[in-house]
């Protein structure tokens, strides 16, 4: 019998593109997805996918199945947002501020499509640089913050969206884009062209430059686009997620390069009031926005809660 987990795990595979990184999505280790997907392969007689191709090759009966899926888990979905406006009304206040200049590329499109589902939610959206946004969290000014550097806190609570690289951008005819990663060393008396927010905010100053004690003149702007040309016309370098690089890069305006060997990662949060985070407008606009990320975004991670 096909049921709801199995669409659900078909889907995930064919956006993950692997039964590993599907296996992430659903929260479930590697062989339990694999196992899943065999049995509903026995009990209905046909093979769903090529599992030696990357990315795996769904047979007719595979592309049946997720033709189903793509009918019912959307329908799914809204049944269960109607069922949260039930549960605790529909409206609500949701006074957002945000500590992370290029989240708007993805923000803006989540915000409208929520309001579409929640149309009676206040919704306000501030940038948080020039105030402190998890202390406004707590005292009840703000209703959620989206930050990358979480606070220890009773009164807060907190949910990953999403993991992503900082990578370090650079002219294409800069001396150090012929290197393959970067080490804090080779970033001596470079000019660092960021956000106009204090170093100690900055991962590249954090977990980067700061620990080995290399200095850089910085540079600032407010606005990503222009961080961008900065750095395409050879006036300095930048740190900025992938995300946020990845049309420039495409575009061969600036190229790309992790800072250090492994690179690093970062992982996004939502913060609410500990005694809110159940309320369904907030459970519904953390989802879509993380739904949001993944459609519009290149080289996330899911972060996998343990």
């Amino acid at each position: 019998m096909i049921k709801l987990h199995h669409l659900q795990s078909l889907s995930a595979l064919r956006a993950a593109g692997s039964l590993a990184r599907a296996a992430e999505r659903l929260h479930l280790t590697q062989s339990a997805l694999s196992h899943q997907l065999k049995e509903l392969e026995g009990q209905l007689g046909v093979q769903l996918f090529e599992r030696k191709s990357r990315p795996p090759r769904f047979s007719v009966a595979g592309e049946r199945l997720l033709l189903l899926a793509d009918e019912v888990l959307p329908r799914i979905i809204e049944a269960e947002r109607e069922l949260a406006h039930l549960r605790s009304g529909q409206a609500g206040r949701l006074h957002i501020a945000v500590e992370c200049h290029s989240c708007f590329d993805w923000l803006m499109p989540a915000l409208e499509r929520y309001r579409g589902y929640w149309p009676r939610v206040e919704l306000d959206l501030s940038l948080g640089h020039s105030f402190e946004p998890l202390s406004a969290l707590v005292r009840g000014e703000v209703d959620l913050v989206i930050t990358a550097d979480p606070d220890e806190s009773e009164a807060i609570a907190y949910q990953p969206l999403f993991s992503y690289q900082n990578l370090l951008l650079l002219a294409p005819h800069h001396p150090l884009a012929s290197a393959p990663w970067l080490t804090p060393q080779q970033l001596a008396g470079e000019t660092l062209i960021t956000y106009p927010v204090s170093s100690g905010r900055l991962e590249i100053f954090r977990r980067f430059l700061d620990p080995a004690g290399v200095v850089v003149t910085r540079r600032s702007s407010e606005l990503t686009v222009m961080i961008l040309q900065l750095v395409a016309s050879g006036r300095g370098v930048a740190a900025l997620p992938q995300w946020a690089a990845s049309q420039a890069v495409a575009a061969g305006q600036v190229v790309a390069r992790p800072l250090g060997k492994e690179g690093i990662w970062s992982t996004l949060y939502v913060a609410v009031r500990r005694e809110e985070r159940q309320l369904a407008y907030l459970e519904a606009f953390i989802a879509g926005a993380r739904e949001s990320c993944f459609e519009l975004l290149e080289g996330l991670r899911e972060v996998v809660e343990g």
